[in-house]
């Protein structure tokens, strides 16, 4: 029998499935497309953006460990360019840090590995129903002190001169900035600019804010915007 989406004359939803797992991948695409919809798949971080850009999915399906670019770096970068599709993050990590930085970054939902298909397609349908999340007034330009960053095209300069960052630089004072104001520990700062998979040390930290802090503190040794909070981690303040 045809699917029921299938058998009326209106477009069938894009659905786009970021996962690095072929197994899982295979099995979503499946019983998606067995669901009337169309699906386009992507296996690391940097085609999900191409795909999610060119293809403009009515929903994304986005795991977190992912090669090239991790899930909550996708699901960040998608919201700051204004694309406002609902977003189900998979994650193969349980803990409540993980759900909560995806719901912070703008997921409508979250969803634990291994997950039940009849459930996952059950989210589907009710964040396709609830539709696109409300249009936000997105600031793509910040500046504190002599500093302007342009987000869209993540151009940092100081006094109107340009400033040489590394994309995880830049990725590092964006997530500060994000939370101006609110400190946030060195697990949480891990887990929103490298991903839960990364298995760094604090002193990986502590070098890029010391980098950030020679680029765009007045005084590094005195700095007034990327402070550090003992006992805790680093706050933005400006």
């Amino acid at each position: 029998m045809m699917s029921k989406a299938l058998a009326t004359d209106t477009p069938r939803q894009r659905v786009l499935v970021v996962e690095d797992d072929m197994s899982i991948m295979l099995g979503l695409r499946i019983n998606l497309e067995s669901e009337g919809y169309e699906v386009f798949a992507a296996e690391d971080g940097e085609r999900a953006l191409e795909l999610a850009r060119s293809e403009h999915p009515n929903l994304v399906i986005l795991d977190v460990m992912l090669p090239m670019m991790n899930g909550f770096q996708v699901l960040q970068t998608l919201r700051r360019e204004g694309l406002n599709m609902p977003i189900i993050v998979l994650s193969a990590r349980t803990g409540e840090m993980d759900k909560v930085t995806g719901l912070e970054l703008g997921a409508e939902d979250y969803v634990a590995k291994p997950f039940s298909l009849a459930e996952l397609l059950a989210r589907v349908r009710a964040a396709l129903r609830r539709g696109p999340r409300p249009a936000e007034v997105v600031r793509t330009v910040q500046s504190f002190g002599d500093v302007r960053i342009d987000i869209s095209a993540r151009i940092v300069a100081r006094g109107g001169a340009p400033v040489e960052m590394t994309a995880t630089e830049f990725d590092l004072l964006m997530c500060l900035i994000e939370a101006r104001g609110v400190a946030l520990t060195r697990e949480a700062i891990f887990t929103r600019v490298w991903g839960p998979s990364h298995h760094g040390t604090p002193r990986t930290i502590d070098n890029f804010v010391q980098q950030l802090r020679m680029k765009l503190e007045p005084e590094p040794q005195r700095p007034r915007h990327i402070v550090t909070v003992r006992g805790v981690g680093y706050r933005f303040d400006g």
